[in-house]
């Protein structure tokens, strides 16, 4: 990789594809590694300019990004950058990146959704089992010696045959919805529009979909439209032994609200991977038993950062070869 220890304007002397590496300086990415024999990367968070100047300097050359995980990526960034046309986002939630600029530039965004789908969705569907069988409960329950004294331990519930709702049915959903078709449960779902070739039931709207379901479980990206799309009303409509599983973002449900039904017992129990203020998670939560907690992990295996790596890979070839894209995100 180019050095950077004597900045100077300049166009890569060979003929490989300039790509700029947008991440935060803590995020050492093995992406660069893998990308660096075939694309000429520019990496400000590896040069000692600001990162405004860097990014002014190498402005016209750059026609393609990679967005590192979560790394805010702004309009002040993209202002910068005239001649980008693509967005690679290696992660599948894109709530990090100024939308509405990308949508009146034209920029093509791709996120990494195809590579994290069947891990999330095994993630959300442990999650729900998990709450509804008590596991991490009846772990503790052995470990701290509780069973030669107290024998019995909290009773779960049957997950098999339940009303499972779906909000967001892309690629992370369905795979929720294939996997718990198995357990013999009804699927339904909420997303932006009804998908015709999809034999789950559709709601138009998530108050409805609260109403006709035992569990809920979210998959959907966060946008100003979906912002707390779980409120008071939602989880009333969901019931009293109603179950919530988030693996999509932590401000999709109004955090402030949950955590009062479930002190309350207004609902059944939680399983969450995804929190509104990361890495903070409300300590109310730590005590009690229907509810389980995991650390924002739900799409990550060494599978799935494989199959990440590859993508971000193949969209940067078939973006310089004029060939079509994978996993290309609509933005509205």
């Amino acid at each position: 990789m180019a050095s950077y220890a004597n900045q100077e304007c300049f166009q890569s002397n060979d003929d490989l594809p300039i790509v700029l590496l947008h991440r935060l300086p803590s995020f050492n990415s093995p992406l660069k590694d893998i990308l660096q024999p075939h694309f000429h990367l520019l990496d400000p968070a590896d040069s000692p300019e600001p990162a405004s100047s860097f990014l002014s300097c190498h402005a016209k050359s750059v026609r393609a990004l990679i967005c590192v995980y979560n790394t805010p990526l702004s309009a002040a960034t993209l202002n910068l950058l005239p001649s980008l046309e693509l967005i690679v986002a290696a992660s599948a939630g894109v709530d990090h990146i100024d939308l509405e600029e990308c949508r009146c530039r034209g920029i093509i965004m791709t996120n990494a959704s195809t590579a994290f789908a069947e891990d999330a969705a095994d993630h959300a569907v442990a999650l729900l089992i998990d709450v509804c069988r008590r596991i991490s409960t009846a772990d503790r329950f052995v470990r701290a010696g509780l069973w030669p004294v107290k024998r019995d331990c909290s009773l779960g519930f049957k997950m098999g045959r339940k009303r499972v709702g779906i909000v967001g049915l892309g690629r992370i959903g369905f795979e929720v919805g294939k996997r718990l078709e198995a357990f013999g449960c009804s699927i339904a779902y909420n997303s932006r529009k009804k998908k015709p070739s999809v034999p789950f039931s559709y709601h138009a709207n998530v108050l409805d979909l609260a109403e006709d379901s035992d569990a809920l479980i979210l998959c959907c990206s966060l946008t100003e439209q979906t912002r707390h799309i779980i409120n008071k009303d939602v989880l009333e409509a969901l019931g009293k032994e109603g179950v919530i599983i988030n693996v999509g973002r932590g401000a999709l449900i109004d955090e402030k609200v949950l955590v009062q039904f479930l002190l309350r017992g207004v609902i059944g129990g939680a399983g969450l991977d995804v929190f509104e203020n990361e890495p903070d998670v409300p300590r109310e939560l730590f005590e009690l038993d229907n509810v389980v907690l995991s650390p924002h992990r739900a799409i990550f295996t060494s599978e799935s950062l494989e199959a990440l790596h590859e993508l971000v890979f193949t969209n940067l070839k078939a973006f310089f070869s004029n060939k079509p894209l994978q996993s290309v995100f609509q933005i509205e």
